[in-house]
């Protein structure tokens, strides 16, 4: 009895090991990749002001609401390539009820960028080449640098940081380390001045500014607050739009939540399983030897009992 228990001891340690060896050699690379299951919709709100085509100047500043959503193209990615469409629309919010993105030429639309449509790499984060990836008709621009979000385990480092309107990349410079509702974010800071542009307004080029603060999550690298303060000049001057956003206060519980929920995943699959592996094997393949041991020992000592009991005593 003492010998099968041993082994089952053996074996049962044998496989914590196992576990702990395969969840910190092959797991982290495996759970520190973008999903394929992305759906997220985020929201920004602050004032902004637009070019008024009648008098010619800026208008007023009303409030605006920002709503963004990015999904992820499962058909299109792989198991290496995240390929991810995005829709934006930016809308005035002092006119009662407004939907994200109202249709036609509603007067509350400030303005609907068109989709975008881009490739990252699912471990590092960073834009590929999207040919082999994405349709030449569906490709918009070659992105590069970090689109939607920063790589796991971002560093205090500089990154670089897709901007949009002038399609390309922008150094997101780290600042310091900031509290986000009880969870520790890196704070970057993305500088564009008077860069020009082919399109501040539709077929109007001009001239662009824009400051944008970014706090990540470094363990996911997902983005949990987000500030953005923008300018457009036309070539004489004029400035066609003024706009401040930031995430509601909303957004950034829901993006903390799931940034909380998402740490705890990685430490039981990179941390505790280890350990319980690591140490649970280690224990019970020492209790299967001494179990064994202990056996060999007890069971030595009872056949040498037997023998000395069964000898007959001296004749004198």
């Amino acid at each position: 009895m003492r010998k099968t228990i041993g082994f089952v001891l053996l074996v049962l340690g044998a496989a914590l090991l196992a576990v702990g060896i395969v969840t910190t050699t092959w797991a982290p690379g495996v759970v520190k990749q973008t999903p394929l299951d992305v759906d997220t919709t985020t929201r920004l709100e602050g004032q902004g002001a637009r070019l008024d085509a009648e008098t010619g100047k800026l208008g007023e500043a009303r409030p605006v609401r920002v709503t963004s959503v990015t999904q992820v193209d499962s058909d299109a990615s792989s198991d290496d390539v995240a390929v991810f469409v995005q829709y934006q629309c930016v809308v005035y919010t002092d006119q009662g009820k407004v939907p994200d993105c109202p249709e036609g030429k509603d007067e509350r639309i400030f303005t609907i960028p068109d989709p975008d449509k881009f490739a990252t790499d699912r471990k590092t984060a960073l834009a590929v080449d999207e040919d082999g990836h994405i349709p030449d008709d569906q490709q918009v621009a070659q992105h590069d640098g970090i689109v939607n979000k920063f790589p796991f385990d971002t560093e205090e480092k500089e990154y670089p940081y897709w901007d949009g309107l002038t399609a390309q990349a922008w150094p997101a410079v780290f600042v310091d380390n900031e509290d986000v509702q009880g969870v520790e974010a890196r704070h970057f800071t993305v500088t564009i001045e008077d860069e020009p542009v082919d399109e501040v307004a539709p077929d109007l080029p001009g001239t662009y500014s824009n400051k944008v603060d970014i706090w990540v999550e470094p363990r996911t690298g997902s983005i949990l607050r987000q500030e953005q303060d923008q300018q457009r000049y036309l070539e004489d001057g004029t400035q066609v739009v003024d706009l401040q956003v930031a995430f509601t206060d909303e957004q950034i519980d829901q993006f903390v939540s799931d940034a909380e929920e998402n740490i705890s995943s990685l430490d039981l699959v990179t941390k505790t399983m280890p350990l319980v592996g690591f140490v649970g094997g280690a224990l019970l393949l020492l209790a299967g030897l001494a179990v064994l041991f202990l056996g060999r020992r007890s069971g030595k000592s009872d056949g040498d009992h037997t023998a000395t009991g069964s000898r007959e005593p001296a004749r004198v």
